[in-house]
């Protein structure tokens, strides 16, 4: 959707402007209290809305909020703001704010920068960042996820349904952020078996499914039987080639693959030599989708959480894992680890 030439929007054209990737709207401003509180725009990170991931799972939080409380896509309600590079971020929240829009989310790390500078010379402009924490104001809240805990729950899964021990991890940009789902992944399968071998790559980017592809089919060949792939956009290039590999198989020869931040069993399903099957293992969910669910409710409400930093994890069910296609003797082993997680009893590393 976000790589569409024109996207409609309540109507009104959305036109892309190559290089620039901003919204020119028709019609006139809302200026009605209601729209003021409830009018959000979601300015993504290159992985854009479609993305089966972060950015997707953003939106389709957005999508639901909206559809609950009757607020319209469009102008006075909600839309997207797709970039194609780090430089379209500033072009977007600037277009985002003179098409009316009183609450801008940035969705990733990526944006905090530029989330500083809108706040700072917007102070009538509440802002939002996901995944990392943006200066302390009255007009910004911050969202971060404890992912070392999901991915330490993935490690478990993938040790426990391992034929060969070898396992593998890719990443998109080496940040503190995706380290703590390469470091709670590691922690959570050698806690299962410490001599397990993980092999952690990283794409460089979160939108090169190619490169993710490429280093998915290494880490196959040499061994590794289930990836873990915590790469945006990058990570499809891990499923095409998991997907590639298990039809030339029985499916009870299939690789497997971890899916991350949402449920993505539907991009695991395949035809194997011997029938239809799945190689989706597991996904570790980040729950973007409740956090903005949360954040615009409160703003709706008039209480936009401005100043606070805003953490989710397993007790408050902001991170999660599914049941996949795991035994159950993974499963009961997941579980466990849950538990002693929330108890306190196993503390996670984020990095």
């Amino acid at each position: 959707m976000a790589s569409n030439a024109k996207m409609w929007v309540a109507g009104a054209a959305v036109v892309i402007i190559a290089g620039g990737a901003y919204a020119a709207w028709s019609g006139n401003k809302s200026s009605d209290d209601k729209s003021d509180k409830t009018s959000v725009a979601l300015v993504t990170d290159g992985g854009g809305v479609d993305d089966k991931s972060f950015n997707q799972s953003a939106w389709e939080g957005m999508k639901s909020w909206a559809k609950d409380n009757d607020v319209k896509q469009g102008k006075g309600g909600y839309a997207y703001y797709p970039s194609k590079t780090n430089a379209d971020f500033t072009t977007n929240m600037d277009q985002a704010r003179s098409d009316g829009f009183k609450n801008v989310y940035g969705i990733g790390f990526q944006l905090v920068a530029t989330i500083n500078e809108q706040s700072k010379k917007h102070p009538d402009t509440n802002y939002m960042i996901i995944d990392d924490v943006a200066k302390a104001r009255k007009n910004t809240v911050s969202v971060t996820f404890k992912s070392e805990q999901s991915s330490y729950l993935s490690g478990v899964a993938a040790a426990k349904m391992t034929k060969t021990d070898k396992l593998g991890f890719v990443g998109g940009l080496q940040s503190a952020v995706v380290k703590t789902f390469e470091a709670g992944f590691i922690a959570g399968a050698k806690s299962v078996n410490p001599d397990i071998q993980v092999d952690a790559q990283y794409v460089g980017s979160f939108t090169d499914a190619g490169k993710g592809k490429t280093i998915a089919s290494s880490m196959y060949q040499n061994g590794a039987d289930v990836i873990f792939t915590a790469a945006g956009g990058s990570g499809a290039g891990v499923f095409t080639e998991a997907k590639d590999l298990n039809e030339e198989k029985n499916a009870a020869d299939k690789v497997w693959v971890v899916g991350v931040d949402r449920d993505q069993n539907d991009d695991g399903a395949y035809k194997a030599k011997d029938g239809k099957s799945n190689f989706t293992l597991t996904s570790a969910v980040k729950k973007v989708g409740k956090a903005v669910v949360d954040v615009t409710d409160k703003t709706a409400k008039g209480n936009f959480p401005g100043g606070k930093h805003l953490v989710y994890g397993l007790s408050d069910k902001g991170v999660a894992i599914t049941r996949g296609h795991m035994t159950s003797d993974a499963w009961q082993a997941v579980q466990d680890a849950r538990k002693d997680i929330v108890s306190g009893d196993v503390k996670v590393p984020a990095k």
